[in-house]
């Protein structure tokens, strides 16, 4: 089913919106700089590589953020970017370029030309992994190798302003010019030491003080000479470019907050004297298996990794919805298995249980309180649990948990409006005729182990059919089989 035409004919009345703003550190009820349309920008990946699971969790986050804002009836004008340069390894001005490093992995000439090509490749690969996830596309992407000449304006201006000085290698934004910087974090500029998560530089006011353009032998010509424009100048100049000088929500991963995204914050309002973002959103970061992700200890597993080892991207999906946003979480094959099975047992009562019943009513009361949870902070911990509440009540029909359990995956997309033959497949449910005749016998046994309270031998039997290749799962209408 299209998400985007699912509300159509939805009233837009709803409970009030509250989201997380980092920059209070407060819930905040949510308001549209206009009314009806949200603007919202979020930061996008350094395209020298494939991403990996916890990559994807930042982009999971927009996308809530836009089904949510949809079924309360507004227009969501997105944009993500890709860094395709410039970026460096760490979150100050030193290291070595990302795009450059991938250019010598990959034996590329040194090229702007072959920088571009190297961009493309995993541009692509992005896009694939985010459709595969399920992620509403964005309005607009925007490589950052389309903007250069509105980074350099924008640099232009912030000298014009006093807010830049040039030194032997670069172009400098000065913080001591901007008193409100480091209010994401709350940062206190007084108690940075010169080296702290900064390089030091002798050419530099303050330790602070972060690159608006960087010289050197390959990139663009500017009034600087040669060179690239800097990490940050790059989202701040596209922002105003793509969506305005102002916009509703920006969102990116936790450790944007302190660096990055303090220095959008510096450079945009230096320009307009004006509030540049009303709602700032991060998500918490992904540990595997409590360990760091990171490419230098080879953890970071793609999804494409997951699905060939026999996970369908939902069941990742899923996975992450039963935590907050705001919550770090802790990857293991085991959680993905308690979660895979989850999903089925959901997909299962939705498309097999019901198949034969007539299409239900929404019921009312869920329905209040799921738009109530998801649209406090995007609670999807507790919707997900309201999902599993729904499929017990047997106060309701089951044509009514159905239409309740679809209309909450409108917001969550856990595939329960899918088309109900490629999810049977996907099921590998197994007709009553279709069932070989010695599987029959063992499940014949453990259904009267079942019936006369022997849990050991039904447990027995389960291992037994379990190990020829058949997973066993119990319902009100009896014992369902399925290939495992």
């Amino acid at each position: 089913m299209n998400f985007l035409n699912f509300f159509d004919k939805k009233a837009p009345s709803h409970p009030p919106i509250f989201f997380l703003n980092s920059a209070s550190g407060k819930k905040e009820e949510f308001h549209s700089l206009k009314p009806g349309v949200v603007s919202m920008y979020s930061c996008g990946p350094t395209v020298y590589d494939h991403i990996h699971i916890g990559n994807l969790r930042a982009y999971l986050l927009p996308d809530l953020i836009k089904r949510v804002l949809i079924y309360n009836g507004y227009e969501v004008k997105h944009v993500i970017n890709f860094t395709d340069f410039g970026h460096l390894t760490d979150d100050a001005d030193a290291g070595e370029d990302k795009m450059m490093k991938a250019l010598k992995r990959e034996g590329k000439t040194i090229s702007l030309s072959a920088m571009r090509e190297v961009a493309e490749t995993y541009i692509q690969s992005f896009k694939d992994d985010n459709d595969a996830f399920r992620n509403i596309p964005p309005t607009k992407y925007t490589p950052a190798s389309d903007y250069v000449a509105d980074q350099i304006r924008l640099i232009k201006t912030l000298f014009e302003k006093g807010y830049a000085y040039e030194t032997s290698d670069g172009v400098y934004f000065d913080i001591a010019k901007f008193p409100k910087y480091g209010v994401l974090g709350k940062i206190d500029l007084n108690k940075l030491k010169d080296g702290a998560r900064v390089e030091v530089n002798s050419e530099k006011r303050h330790p602070a003080d972060f690159a608006l353009w960087k010289k050197g032998l390959l990139g663009w010509e500017s009034a600087w000479g040669k060179g690239f424009p800097g990490w940050h100048i790059e989202c701040t100049a596209m922002i105003f470019a793509t969506l305005g000088k102002q916009i509703d929500i920006h969102t990116g991963g936790e450790d944007l907050k302190y660096t990055h995204h303090n220095g959008e914050i510096a450079q945009a309002e230096s320009v307009t004297g004006k509030p540049y973002v009303a709602y700032w959103l991060h998500n918490a970061h992904l540990k595997i298996n409590d360990t760091k992700i990171a490419k230098s200890l080879g953890n970071g597993i793609r999804l494409s990794s997951l699905m060939d080892s026999g996970y369908s991207p939902l069941v990742y999906r899923y996975w992450l919805l039963t935590g907050h946003y705001r919550t770090a979480m802790n990857f293991t094959f085991e959680a993905l298995d308690a979660s895979k099975q989850a999903l089925f047992k959901l997909k299962r009562f939705v498309f097999e249980e019901s198949k034969n019943v007539k299409e239900g009513n929404v019921n009312e009361t869920y329905r209040a309180r799921f738009h109530t949870a998801i649209n406090d902070d995007l609670d999807t911990p507790r919707a997900i649990a309201l999902m599993w509440e729904v499929t017990k009540d047997a106060s309701l029909t089951l044509a009514d948990r159905v239409a309740t359990l679809k209309e909450m995956d409108s917001v969550l997309d856990l595939g329960l409006n899918d088309e109900a033959g490629d999810v049977v497949r996907e099921l590998g449910v197994i007709a009553k005729d279709d069932i070989p005749d010695e599987i029959q016998e063992l499940l014949d046994k453990r259904q009267i182990a079942r019936a006369t309270h022997n849990w050991s031998e039904a447990d027995y039997l389960r291992e037994a059919i379990n190990l020829k290749g058949y997973a066993i799962e119990d319902t009100p209408t009896g014992q369902k089989i399925s290939k495992s």
